[in-house]
């Protein structure tokens, strides 16, 4: 299967935004090596910023390619910014409108034609008070489940330094050391064929959730929590 085709749009986009990472960060990347060789895949990062976008593209566009984005709607409706996403291929969410599958066919569609699918399965920037990966939303294991596509995760660490909480601008200086982890494709095989699609799903997303966890852990040279911080309850979960 052949890579899909890098948008003009996004080719613009980078070119702009390349060298910015390369004034604002120092690269500590690990794990080039577990990206699968061809093909469409899904790479699932933990969010720790709003600008951590910058860093993690950079990353994927320098070592795979430009990967195409599942962002909330109203980003679309931004203007100029808008214009951009949808000339780059994003992939817009409809989050709890009746809309709101209409992003997975989208991403499927652009895995079956060799694109690489970028999704935040947090779907926001991270609650948890200690900056740790929250719980999972079910979309990316949905999609790997769905599609068979390899889902590859991705932990960053440094980027929420870029722009610290309450800040509206971001710090230029010192430049901010980025870590990224790239991790081996999460293994789904034994809930490929479940009778139970709903129960898979959701044990997966448990399954990419701890490794993203450990990931960030192995980041931060810290043990990650035990349980993950529910963004719907405001808590730690419980056993």
């Amino acid at each position: 299967m052949a890579k899909k085709r890098v948008p003009f749009a996004y080719k613009v986009v980078i070119a702009i935004l390349a060298p910015l990472a390369y004034v604002l960060t120092k690269r500590q990347w690990r794990g080039r090596e577990n990206f699968p060789g061809d093909g469409g895949f899904i790479v699932a990062a933990n969010h720790i910023s709003s600008m951590d976008f910058l860093p993690l593209v950079h990353m994927l566009a320098w070592w795979v390619r430009p990967p195409q984005v599942l962002a909330k709607e109203s980003l679309f409706r931004v203007p100029v910014v808008g214009a951009a996403m949808r000339g780059m291929g994003m992939i817009p969410v409809y989050r709890g409108t009746a809309k709101a599958g209409w992003a997975l066919k989208d991403a499927a569609k652009a895995l079956e034609e060799g694109g690489l699918v970028l999704i935040y399965p947090e779907g926001t920037v991270t609650r948890d008070p200690d900056t740790w990966p929250m719980r999972g939303r079910p979309g990316a294991v949905r999609l790997a489940l769905e599609t068979g596509r390899p889902l590859v995760p991705v932990a960053q660490w440094g980027a929420q330094r870029m722009l610290p909480k309450g800040h509206k601008c971001p710090r230029v200086f010192p430049r901010t050391r980025v870590k990224m982890l790239v991790g081996k494709p999460l293994d789904l095989s034994d809930l490929r064929d479940s009778p139970n699609r709903e129960a898979a799903v959701k044990q997966g997303t448990e399954r990419l959730m701890v490794t993203l966890g450990q990931m960030v852990g192995e980041l931060r040279g810290l043990q990650p929590p035990d349980q993950p911080y529910n963004q719907f309850t405001k808590r730690k979960d419980q056993p």
